[in-house]
C-alpha cells in the first residue's frame, strides 16, 4: 500500500507527548482530498531525512493532530551522491519545473545563479524572498511525491563569479556544463565514484566567454552534452539524471 505522506517540520514534533500538529494546508489535503478520518494511519516526514508512522487523531480549523508512533525508514532512500545543481534563473514556470524534477531525481542542493546573459533578476529583496519560499514549497511537494524524507536546500540567488569563487563546495567534483569549449561528459576526469558533485548549468543564451574563463580559472572542468542544443531547463534535468546514473543510484 502506498504511504499517505505529509510534511511536518521538526519544530511541530512534541516527542514528550508523542504528538505532531499538521498545518491547515496539510490537514485540508488529508481530509478533503484523501478523505482520511480519525484513526487512519499516515506517515510524516520532516524534510531533513526523518520519517515517522502515526495515527490521525482528529481535525481542527487550524490543522490536525497526529499521534507519532515510531520512526521508520523513509519511503525511498536518499542517493549516495551529494549533488548540488547550480542553475541560471529562468523565466516563469521553467525554473519551477527544474526545482520539481531535480528534487524527484535526488539533488541535495539547488543554487539559483544570476548569470550575465540571463534576463531574469529579482527586483528587490522581498521578491527574492517570495521566490525562494515558492521554490521551497515546490521542492517539499516533489519530495513528498517521490518518497524522499529530505527536501533539497535552496539557496538565495547569487552572481556567477561570486559563486564560482566562493569555495563553498566541500571538496566536490566541479562540472561546468557549456555548449562550447568543453570535453564530453564521458571523457571528463572523474573516473572513480565521487560522493560530492557540483554541476553548473547556464541560461538559454549560454555562458559568456568571461564566465567560462572564470570557471577554468577556479578549477571547474568544462564539459558538454553533445551536438544538440537543449533548452536550459531540459539540460538541467538531463544533467541531474546523467550524474545520478553515473555516480548515484539511478541505475
Amino acid at each position: 500500500m502506498t504511504r499517505r505522506r505529509f510534511y511536518a517540520p521538526p519544530a511541530v514534533f512534541d516527542f514528550d507527548k508523542g504528538t505532531v500538529t499538521l498545518t491547515a494546508e496539510e490537514a485540508r489535503h488529508a481530509r478533503d482530498v484523501l478523505r482520511l478520518r480519525a484513526g487512519d494511519e499516515i506517515y510524516l516526514f520532516d524534510g531533513q531525512g526523518k520519517e515517522f508512522r502515526g495515527i490521525l487523531r482528529g481535525f481542527a480549523r487550524a490543522g490536525a493532530a497526529v499521534d507519532a508512533l515510531e520512526e521508520v525508514e523513509p519511503a525511498r532512500p536518499e542517493s549516495p551522491l551529494q549533488l548540488t545543481l547550480g542553475i541560471s534563473l529562468l523565466k516563469g514556470e521553467k525554473f519551477d519545473l527544474v526545482i520539481q524534477k531535480a528534487t524527484e531525481l535526488g539533488v541535495s542542493r539547488i543554487v539559483p545563479i544570476l548569470t550575465e546573459r540571463a534576463d531574469v533578476r529579482p527586483k528587490a529583496a522581498a521578491e527574492a524572498h517570495n521566490r525562494i519560499s515558492r521554490w521551497q514549497r515546490i521542492a517539499l511537494e516533489a519530495a513528498k511525491q517521490s518518497g524522499r524524507a529530505r527536501s533539497p536546500q535552496i539557496d538565495a540567488p547569487v552572481v556567477t563569479n561570486v559563486w564560482l569563487n566562493s569555495g563553498d563546495f566541500d571538496g566536490a567534483t566541479k562540472l561546468f556544463f557549456s555548449e562550447r569549449q568543453g570535453r564530453a561528459l564521458r571523457d571528463s576526469s572523474p573516473t572513480n565514484n565521487p560522493t560530492h558533485v557540483t554541476a553548473a548549468v547556464g541560461p538559454e543564451g549560454g555562458w559568456s566567454d568571461e564566465e567560462i574563463a572564470q570557471a577554468r580559472k577556479t578549477n571547474w572542468e568544462v564539459v558538454t552534452l553533445g551536438g544538440r542544443t537543449m533548452r536550459a531547463e531540459t539540460a538541467a534535468i538531463a544533467i541531474v539524471a546523467l550524474l545520478q546514473h553515473r555516480f548515484g543510484d539511478l541505475k
